[in-house]
């Protein structure tokens, strides 16, 4: 999960302060689509998403560690927590395990973008925690042009292609439910993001744990029969992707606030792009970077950073958790 922490700075810290975290952040939310692809090539979807919970509670629980900070305690957190470790952590990662076993990987990063588009109408139909206005309207009109744009929907035949597409939108939705029922429910406590997520994917540890046996229909294969290659992909997404990231993510959203830091959004997929092209050498069909850059246009118009409506007076943005979701 990303931070959930709602502080802000008084004072704008210098770009180099922040520029260098933020893109090391989208290189490793963006590669971490390269890894998943990997990692399914020897292991079933829900077991890799497990290494992935296992290995990132670990790093995480070691911060915790040297900070000397416990867990949460509550047990109204905890409840809540396990909702957020499913349908943030567990089930997402395993639907992106699955459709990466279909497409490309560079696609899949570029799903995950949608993020921010979903996050929006659950907040305000769902959850009630944010307002529609004209400006959010009309960039969630632009960003569902772009997405069905990306899923070439003038010209679906299915196969494993649509089915893969439409794995990697359903784990964007659920990324887009977690964020304000976050927000509804936790981010006005007093736990730190680092506990919180801590939290988060020991539960979603305990579910994989579970679950995964029955949907793979088989045990976990050992850690000696796998390829170096998916060993170093999976403890990459874990400590990587859902360890080192989230703090990095944190410093950012205490030093500019969570919706500047958001912005990674817009990065991220032109990582997983350049990685998916130069080290698994993947393709794109034409309309699929064309409906990315539509779909990110939207993003940016319904977070207010591209202007479409005038108002009277200067409207302030309000800071936000964090938009952008571990892949």
């Amino acid at each position: 999960m990303s931070g959930v922490s709602t502080l802000t700075t008084p004072d704008k810290p210098p770009v180099r302060a922040w520029l260098p975290t933020m893109t090391a952040l989208a290189a490793i939310w963006g590669c971490s689509f390269l890894f998943i692809s990997v990692g399914v090539r020897e292991l079933h979807p829900a077991y890799l998403a497990l290494g992935r919970v296992i290995a990132g509670s670990l790093v995480l629980l070691l911060f915790l560690l040297i900070r000397r900070e416990p867990l949460p305690r509550s047990p109204r957190i905890w409840a809540h927590t396990f909702v957020l470790g499913a349908i943030g952590s567990a089930i997402p990662w395993t639907l992106f395990g699955y459709g990466e076993e279909r497409v490309p990987s560079l696609l899949a990063g570029i799903w995950n973008g949608i993020t921010p588009l979903v996050v929006l109408p659950v907040a305000v139909l769902v959850f009630r925690t944010e307002k529609f206005t004209l400006q959010r309207v009309l960039g969630l009109l632009v960003g569902f042009a772009g997405m069905m744009v990306v899923l070439g929907a003038w010209n679906l035949h299915g196969g494993a292609d649509l089915a893969g597409q439409l794995y990697c939108m359903a784990a964007a939705l659920f990324y887009g439910i977690a964020i304000p029922y976050q927000k509804r429910f936790i981010a006005g406590s007093n736990l730190s993001g680092t506990a919180l997520s801590a939290g988060l994917l020991l539960c979603a540890t305990v579910q994989l744990a579970v679950v995964a046996p029955l949907v793979a229909g088989h045990a976990p294969p050992t850690p000696w029969s796998l390829s170096i290659e998916v060993i170093s992909s999976v403890i990459a997404l874990g400590a990587l992707g859902s360890g080192v990231a989230f703090v990095l993510s944190l410093r950012n959203i205490r030093l500019i606030g969570a919706s500047m830091s958001s912005m990674v959004t817009y990065l991220m997929p032109i990582f997983a792009i350049i990685v998916g092209v130069l080290v698994l050498d993947e393709h794109l069909t034409w309309y699929q970077p064309v409906g990315a850059l539509v779909v990110l246009t939207g993003v940016a118009v319904s977070q207010g950073v591209i202007r479409v409506a005038r108002s009277g007076r200067k409207q302030k943005i309000p800071a936000e958790p964090d938009t952008a979701r571990v892949p």
